[in-house]
């Protein structure tokens, strides 16, 4: 009997050790693969921005007089945010002819509040700034008159 008794010990501790094992080899796995993951996308796994530009100049530009739908009109000034890089001074008739294009025939209501017109200088900042292929950087509105 003792010999029965000591095959049946041996095979006990034999199963015990080989579930450990595994699950062992899979916290390591789980572990590496997280760590590699993390190592390869970087901290947080968003890619890293590109460096805001330095600013340049400042390029005051006429002001202009858009009209808005339902008879309403919008008088509007813009200066351009050049970058450093630039050599010289853009002419600023790209940035007036998006600002046109973007503010004609727009209800007053979607520039009356401070959201709508934030919102609005969002889109023309991306619009000047594809206008003049990064030579842009923003815009400041300078007038801003509805009627």
């Amino acid at each position: 009997m003792s010999s029965k008794e000591g095959t049946g010990d041996d095979a006990a501790p034999k199963k015990k050790s080989k579930k450990l094992m595994i699950v062992v080899l899979g916290a390591v796995l789980l572990l590496g693969g997280g760590g590699g993951a993390f190592f390869l996308m970087g901290s947080g796994g968003e890619p890293e921005a590109e460096p805001k530009p330095e600013p340049g100049v400042v390029i005051p530009l006429d002001a202009v007089t858009i009209n808005l739908a339902d008879g309403h009109y919008l008088k509007i000034k813009l200066a351009l945010q050049a970058t450093a890089e630039v050599a010289e001074e853009p002419d600023g008739s790209k940035a007036l002819d998006r600002t046109i294009t973007y503010f004609s025939d727009r209800k007053i209501a979607e520039l009356s509040s401070a959201e709508g017109r934030k919102k609005a200088k969002e889109e023309l900042v991306h619009e000047v700034e594809e206008a003049y292929e990064g030579e842009i950087m923003d815009i400041y509105f300078t007038e801003f008159v509805m009627q």
